[in-house]
């Protein structure tokens, strides 16, 4: 069944592009919708461009596209964007952990640095707490994919997500949404604006959102995997004239959401071990606490100087805390519980000219960041009798200067050239103790003790890293509607130090770790012919001194290693777009392939104490070969308004959830079947949304740790079950 819904979807896709480009030559006399990629502006190179112009892999949803298809946040990107994994990470209801063709992190520990990117209104957020942002007060959402070092710097060696708000409107606005859903799901969002002066207009939005949970902690009858999320947003805009505009904006977000255990994979030895029946259930007894904040404000200023040259500002400053439990073992004994706390502080000022003359086009810019994250966290194991507690901060400095300037050479061919320098300075902190007891240590609030024996790590380390990315593309207009291009881009992720790293079992953690880059070639094709409109691309990557984080058992305790094991290659293609198949019809689709390889991977050995190639043995984590997505808008009048019904699929093949292959955890291919339906009449929008209606039961993510002294405890976490969801909108 599932190779059949693989093989539908993929030739659903293809004969969208086929039928679209048979019927180029005699398309139907109606305008295609308002979504092509000549009409779509973005602002992938950091000012408004057509979508067409832009020689990257872009993937762009508008706020009418994310509410026809019930997007509830950001998540809602992996099914309908080729070759990229957004999901909530393991243990959390509100950490991001993103891929993009292959390349990311799905550690969130403090001091590890994600590889996507995210930024919110061109405001970096570096930690990936709180990130799973909802999806209200949006314009759209682009998703940028392979290496963008050159315009948004470290860390997007994978590429970049760009959460667009609303622009305040000059009329006094108000829109109000309730929902109400499966799991006892009740949303209500409140959204308004409206000019205070000619030129002055503030607006803001709330929204609550609470849901049952999709399971049971058995253990003490709280819900498991709900949701209690409350978010506001604040802004003003300021326009003193047409050459000027001042923008203020303030989030704020709470997760009070019970904490995710996970699911029992295997049996343990001991009594309460069993496997549950429902996925999403555990038998936790480490505690149902959980708190999730982050809030930051941002100011914008723009100033046009002339008809060719336009300054722009940003200073932004974003604070988050997170304290949290996860059971490990999934059962009412301490024999792997972690209780935890993390802590962020970042502030970042970015300055930049843009330029516009006959032929040459561009931006320059400066940026800096000073960021400190900390946190500390306890690794409980009760059947050594015995509590490692680890902590400590990374304090970074990052500066950096850049510079895109597209030149169009002729009429129709254009030559962009860009490069960025980066300088990181970070200082590291570890502690790492055991102590006597298998309960909290000190280091999380637990009771004042002793360590017991010597300290495993104790170090407070500095180190630079410094890095140039340059990227240079070259761009033909083959028809006005069409656009070919090839490209050549780095993408760096910032080195540092391993917060968990155990400096008796691996003295060369003190060293810390190197940076990691990506160099990119990537050739694409996009543009409408006729009623088709698409982009593809066609990449090869080649991923040196690669970052991977891995814990395994280690007699009593749990052993962390960050190492730059080597490198990999890996090479595929995407094809996305839309075809408008009658006026009432539209078909949207998205293709990804991507093929892996590690060429070496070196690893320390606990045993022999030295280091091994074993790339013959991983593979790329998170990187399934095949992601499709098919899906139709259809169209028409209905008791005085609209309706519109999208019915949809996604399909992602068969992936591993780590370097290591592990056919518990690992999962296989899997088809999610999504249909909606939105009447909009007037002020009103009524709509009704079904989520996974085959009950797809599949992983997102998983822990694994084996053995008799932690009694194998192999946890999985699953995406949602079936849903159904109704709301209803009025705009005033």
């Amino acid at each position: 069944m599932k190779k059949f819904v693989k093989a539908a979807l993929l030739a659903g896709a293809a004969w969208s592009a086929m039928a679209g480009m048979a019927a180029a030559q005699d398309a139907p006399a109606q305008e295609p919708e308002a979504t092509t990629v000549d009409e779509i502006v973005v602002t992938a190179r950091r000012r408004d461009e057509a979508l067409k112009d832009v020689p990257i892999a872009v993937s762009a949803l508008s706020e009418e596209r994310l509410e026809q298809t019930g997007a509830a946040d950001i998540t809602a990107l992996q099914q309908q964007t080729p070759n990229a994994t957004v999901q909530v990470a393991r243990g959390s209801n509100s950490t991001l952990i993103a891929f993009i063709r292959g390349v990311g992190q799905q550690d969130p520990l403090w001091g590890f640095e994600p590889g996507v990117g995210l930024y919110i209104d061109d405001v970096y957020v570096a930690r990936p707490q709180g990130a799973v942002l909802d999806v209200f007060d949006v314009q759209r959402i682009e998703v940028l994919r392979g290496p963008q070092g050159t315009l948004y710097g470290r860390n997007t060696v994978g590429g970049a997500i760009k959460y667009v708000t609303q622009r305040l409107s000059p009329e006094t606005e108000l829109t109000l949404k309730g929902s109400y859903g499966s799991f006892n799901q009740v949303d209500v969002l409140a959204m308004g604006s409206g000019s205070l002066t000619d030129n002055f207009r503030i607006g803001g939005a709330f929204a609550k959102y609470t849901r049952d949970g999709y399971g049971t902690n058995i253990n003490t009858g709280a819900e498991h995997y709900d949701k209690d999320v409350e978010a506001f947003r604040f802004s003003a805009e300021l326009t003193p004239n047409d050459d000027v505009f001042v923008r203020f904006a303030y989030d704020l977000m709470n997760d009070d959401s019970n904490p995710r255990h996970g699911h029992r994979e295997v049996a343990g030895a001991l009594p309460d071990g069993a496997v549950l029946n429902n996925v999403y259930d555990t038998n936790a007894g480490v505690g149902d606490e959980n708190s999730v904040q982050t809030e930051g404000w941002s100011m914008t200023v723009q100033g046009r100087l002339n008809d060719n040259w336009t300054l722009k500002s940003i200073v932004a400053r974003r604070d988050g805390r997170t304290d949290t439990v996860i059971d490990f073992d999934n059962t009412p004994r301490p024999t792997l519980d972690i209780p935890a706390y993390y802590e962020d502080q970042q502030t970042t000022l970015e300055f930049q000219g843009l330029f516009d003359y006959d032929r040459v086009q561009g931006v320059m810019g400066l940026f800096y960041l000073d960021g400190r994250a900390e946190g500390a966290f306890d690794t409980i194991i009760g059947g050594a009798g015995i509590v490692t507690g680890t902590g400590g901060y990374v304090e970074t400095t990052s500066i950096s200067a850049y510079v895109d300037v597209n030149l169009d050479l002729t009429d129709r061919l254009h030559l962009s050239l860009g490069g960025r320098y980066t300088l990181d300075d970070k200082t590291g902190d570890v502690f790492r103790a055991n102590y006597l007891g298998a309960t909290r240590s000190p280091l999380t609030g637990g009771t004042p003790r002793p360590v017991l024996g010597a300290v495993r790590t104790d170090y407070t380390r500095s180190n630079s890293f410094d890095q140039f990315t340059p990227k240079v593309a070259l761009s033909y207009d083959v028809t006005d509607d069409v656009t070919a291009y090839a490209s050549f881009s780095q993408g760096f992720k910032s080195g540092g130090f391993d917060m968990r790293g155990d400096a008796v079992a691996t003295p060369q953690t003190v060293n810390g770790y190197d940076p990691e880059t990506v160099d990119s070639y990537e050739i694409g094709l996009k543009g409408r012919l006729g009623p088709l409109s698409f982009s593809s691309a066609a990449f090869y990557n080649e991923y040196q001194d690669q970052q991977v984080t891995t814990q395994v058992p280690s007699g009593a305790t749990i052993a962390s290693f960050v190492d730059n094991v080597g490198s990999s290659t890996f090479y595929g293609a995407e094809f996305e777009g839309s075809l408008f198949l009658t006026e009432n019809l539209t078909a949207n689709f998205a293709v990804g392939y991507l093929n892996s390889d590690f060429e070496e991977f070196i690893r320390y050995n606990l045993t022999t104490m030295m280091f091994e190639d074993i790339s013959d043995l991983v593979v790329l984590q998170n990187a399934p070969e095949w992601t499709g997505y098919l899906g139709l808008t259809w169209n028409s009048p209905l008791a005085g308004g609209d309706l519109t019904i999208v019915p949809q699929v996604s399909w992602r093949d068969d992936y591993s959830q780590f370097e290591f292959p592990n056919p518990i955890l690992d999962q296989e291919g899997f088809a999610l079947v999504d249909l909606s339906a939105t009447w909009t009449y007037d002020r009103f929008v009524v709509g009704i949304y079904g989520k996974n209606l085959t009950d797809e039961r599949y992983r997102v993510g998983g822990y694994n740790f084996p053995g008799a002294l932690l009694d194998n405890s192999i946890i999985g976490y699953y995406g949602p079950p079936r849903t159904v969801t109704a709301s209803v909108t009025v705009k005033f």
